[in-house]
């Protein structure tokens, strides 16, 4: 799969999304197009029962559905709880999946409580670059950094901690965010085999958008799957990150996509 794919279907009939769907490796049932389930960004087509049947070089990386990223936690998601039963049925369709975790300190320097003056949501300069500075969450061992109740981690291979480092934030499961501290899971995914990655889990506009371009980067096909995510949009940033995985050569699916 690639982002011709993503491109072109706006443009294509039935018939033609379906010939560009074999090409590609996909098993096509009535294909046909609709706008994001979730309502979220730039009404972007996104394909309905292009039916995706899970390999054994492909992984289900499960990003941060913890409690304080779902209703009622420290910097909750709007309808973050939504994800946990879509992402159960997907946990059930594939071979492998692997969960991440944020994992700070007390006092990480992301925490807008560890800057005199800072407020949630203002940006400061960081030696790695712009930092967003959030509310305290996901504290290691408390629970809110705990894992969403009723999510089924039973079957996960590997759980990736990330941002336990005090004076670095991390949204990518693949790199803190000074872009050069790896977390070591592109080593991993390439010692097990996997080439394809379907990313779900919150949030769409942050830590899954980083992690997808990262799997990108790192030569690995990404898949968003768009209502097994849900995002913050703080200032614009869920449409930036659809503009943004777009054109990295994300692609782009509904959880119905994937074959049960």
């Amino acid at each position: 799969m690639t982002a011709r794919l993503w491109n072109k279907t706006a443009s294509l009939s039935n018939a033609d999304m379906a010939k560009e769907g074999r090409r590609l490796g996909l098993r096509w049932q009535n294909a046909k197009l609709l706008p994001s389930v979730t309502g979220e960004g730039r009404r972007q087509p996104i394909l309905k029962a292009a039916m995706i049947e899970p390999e054994e070089s492909d992984c289900l990386v499960v990003v941060d559905v913890q409690n304080d990223f779902c209703p009622g936690g420290a910097l909750a998601v709007a309808d973050g709880d939504a994800v946990v039963p879509v992402i159960n049925r997907l946990i059930g369709r594939f071979a492998h999946c692997i969960l991440t975790q944020d994992w700070h300190p007390p006092g990480h320097q992301s925490f807008a409580s560890s800057h005199p003056g800072g407020k949630p949501f203002q940006t400061i300069q960081a030696p790695y670059g712009v930092q967003t500075l959030w509310p305290d969450h996901c504290v290691q061992g408390t629970d809110g950094a705990a894992f969403h109740a009723a999510l089924q981690t039973d079957r996960a291979e590997l759980i990736v901690r990330k941002g336990f480092r005090p004076e670095i934030d991390s949204y990518s499961a693949f790199s803190e965010n000074d872009r050069r501290t790896a977390t070591g899971l592109a080593g991993y995914l390439r010692e097990r085999g996997f080439s394809r990655l379907f990313i779900a889990g919150l949030a769409t506009d942050f830590c899954v958008r980083y992690s997808a371009e990262d799997a990108r980067s790192e030569g690995f096909e990404a898949v968003v799957i768009d209502d097994a995510c849900r995002a913050i949009d703080l200032e614009g940033s869920l449409a930036a990150g659809w503009t943004s995985l777009q054109a990295c050569g994300a692609q782009r699916i509904r959880s119905d996509a994937i074959a049960a």
